[in-house]
């Protein structure tokens, strides 16, 4: 997606980093392994050749992929896996649940093409639902980073973990990194007036945090930022949600995905929530760019803004009332 939140070169790429990453981290654990089905093979030769019998690449057989993780991680090693979502989420969707689930073993799966991506691929590398399939499976984590940045810090992070977990990398991208603490951090407030009701809150998650902004540089509403989604800051979100929460959470996934999360953690309180992300029921059957489906599916700064408005009163323009700050990182 271009516009707000969309890296400007490969140097920036998210892909691209996570691949830099991997000759580090494969020097500083030696239990670390990488699992293949093809893609990457290329861009990973020389940090094969650097680290003999550590980057497995099983051909285009991603059930075998996720077995062979399965496998490793038996044996005490830590896999870090990789393709696109849809072949590292959809296709091995079974072996997700029994050879790293079932078996009670982790790994660090990786994915690239987000939702659409690899829009000019078609529907085969098309993945909207795999964060709501992950999430679906008992002992998982998943990160959304929103910036390259973001990505270092996870993947350094979670390399010394022996947790399950799932890291959505993205082409599109926020201007600057954000914690990964995977907390529910405040990024722009609002000047209430006094005893006022907090304003509305609107969660972003990963990449879509500078469209979430743009969308809402002059409305009366408080925009936070989590990139980790599952499990969600309960208890971050409930801190900044207020006692009768007016909240819209943007996923740049299907819609919904964290809905039960918000609900558990909001259940105590008369909440009005508002779930943006890929419409559930719109299956679209033309290639286009990251752009269009973005703008088809109401991810785009005009879609965003339209949902988030229905939690606003009013339009408030530069009053004190309704006055912005954006807070340091």
């Amino acid at each position: 997606m271009r516009g707000p939140g969309t890296s400007a070169g490969p140097d920036l790429d998210m892909r691209t980093r996570f691949y830099a990453e991997l000759d580090p981290l494969l020097d500083a654990h030696p239990d670390l392994d990488v699992v293949l089905a093809v893609i990457g093979a290329a861009q990973l030769a020389r940090v094969a050749d650097r680290h003999p019998g550590r980057v497995v690449d099983v051909g285009i057989r991603e059930q075998a992929m996720i077995g062979v993780a399965g496998g490793l991680a038996l044996t005490g090693r830590r896999p870090v896996v990789h393709t696109y979502a849809p072949f590292l989420v959809e296709r091995p969707y079974e072996q997700l649940k029994i050879s790293l689930g079932h078996q009670d073993v982790g790994a660090i799966l990786v994915s690239i093409g987000a939702s659409f991506d690899a829009s000019a691929a078609g529907r085969t590398h098309q993945a909207p639902a795999d964060v709501a399939l992950v999430a679906a499976l008992p002992g998982w984590t998943v990160h959304v980073p929103g910036h390259p940045d973001e990505v270092a810090a996870i993947l350094r992070a979670e390399a010394g973990r022996t947790g399950r977990v799932y890291v959505r990398l993205s082409g599109q991208r926020n201007e600057r990194p954000r914690p990964t603490d995977g907390r529910v951090h405040l990024v722009r407030d609002v000047a209430d007036g006094p005893g006022a009701a907090p304003a509305p809150l609107v969660l972003a998650v990963g990449p879509m945090l500078d469209t979430v902004l743009a969308a809402t540089a002059d409305l009366p509403v408080r925009v936070a930022y989590t990139a980790t989604p599952h499990p969600l800051d309960a208890v971050g979100l409930r801190r900044l949600a207020g006692p009768t929460p007016a909240l819209a959470v943007v996923e740049p996934y299907l819609e919904g995905t964290s809905a039960a999360a918000v609900a558990a953690a909001l259940a105590d309180r008369p909440a009005r929530v508002v779930h943006v992300g890929v419409p559930r029921d719109v299956e679209l059957r033309r290639y286009g760019s990251p752009d269009d489906h973005a703008a088809a599916h109401g991810l785009d700064v005009a879609g965003v803004r339209r949902r988030v408005e229905t939690l606003v009163p009013r339009r408030v323009g530069s009053s004190s009332s309704g006055r912005q700050s954006e807070l340091p990182t």
